[in-house]
């Protein structure tokens, strides 16, 4: 069976001699070509190049930003029947979709089980979003939490370490000194349903979790499926109580968000978001710049993945 590894070289949680421990450990049981990405970007080529190959599997080495990547390269270069099946090996710092799968976030763990998979032949099968034209796995954003991956991102480029300190800090001081609280600029629009004015920030779930704070799970959509289509959790006035009592409830891991500051829609097949001014966006914890139009839609039974 013909494989590819693609391998994040700076992948935060694995070492160079990790890596040549994986790579043996998958050449025991794979035809296994193994590639380095150089660019943001290059992953998308590489599995590309690899699903046009005819390339069986795709292993990614990395976070969830070379994941995302991988994917829209084989959602680009293949037919549903072609297409590679993908198995991810933890590399990044929270390996959010990993984790979702049910995959451990130890490398070597993760692997174990992979190839545990691969023996059984246990694949599943699982639907992605897609913004624009753009997919992604687990989540998406409009508003205040891509302006918190944004000085995250730079932060890091400063070389400071993604910690869930990082995050906490950024997204008090995106809150109070960076965003406009008080003229909500996001409308969503949906097929034959009223339009939902005056929104804030807008969260995404392809899946549940939406993210971690360390071994926390936070999760605004408990509902959300890789097997449904998209859910929503909206801020409408960023306010200091309700936003507060909104976060509370996050971190407690107990109570759903709700509040009349709330909105939240489940299995969403499509919608659009609209936006009077640019505002931050991101996908898959990945920061691409301000948007003042996104349409969103949910691609069922997308992709295969070995877990």
């Amino acid at each position: 069976m013909r494989a590819l590894l693609v391998v994040n070289p700076k992948a935060t949680t694995t070492s160079e001699r990790a890596r040549d421990v994986l790579v043996r450990a998958l050449r025991s049981e794979f035809d296994l070509t193994v590639q380095h990405t150089r660019r943001r970007g290059h992953a998308t080529t590489l599995a590309r190049e690899a699903a046009a190959a005819g390339v069986e599997v795709l292993v990614t080495l990395g976070g969830d930003g070379t994941i995302n990547e991988a994917v829209n390269g084989l959602m680009e270069g293949s037919s549903p029947e072609t297409r590679p099946a993908l198995a991810v090996v933890p590399g990044g710092s929270t390996n959010v979709f990993a984790r979702a799968l049910g995959l451990p976030k130890d490398w070597a763990e993760g692997t174990s089980m992979i190839l545990e998979a691969l023996h059984k032949g246990r694949v599943r099968t699982i639907g992605l979003g897609k913004a624009d034209d753009r997919y992604f796995t687990f989540c998406a954003g409009l508003g205040l939490d891509a302006s918190v991956v944004r000085r995250v991102e730079q932060a890091r480029l400063r070389g400071r370490t993604s910690k869930p300190s990082l995050y906490l800090r950024s997204a008090v001081n995106q809150y109070f000194l960076a965003m406009d609280r008080r003229h909500p600029a996001i409308s969503l629009e949906r097929p034959a349903e009223p339009v939902e004015g005056e929104l804030s920030t807008v969260i995404i779930q392809n899946t549940a979790p939406w993210t971690y704070l360390g071994d926390r799970a936070i999760d605004p959509n408990p509902d959300a499926s890789f097997d449904l289509g998209l859910d929503v959790l909206a801020l409408r006035r960023l306010r200091v109580p309700s936003t507060a009592r909104t976060v509370t409830q996050l971190l407690s891991g107990r109570l759903d968000p709700h509040g009349p500051q709330v909105l939240r829609l489940h299995d969403m097949s499509e919608f659009t978001l609209l936006a009077s001014r640019p505002q931050a966006f991101q996908l898959d914890g990945d920061y691409l710049g301000e948007r003042e139009k996104v349409r969103f839609t949910s691609v069922p039974a997308a992709l295969r993945v070995i877990c």
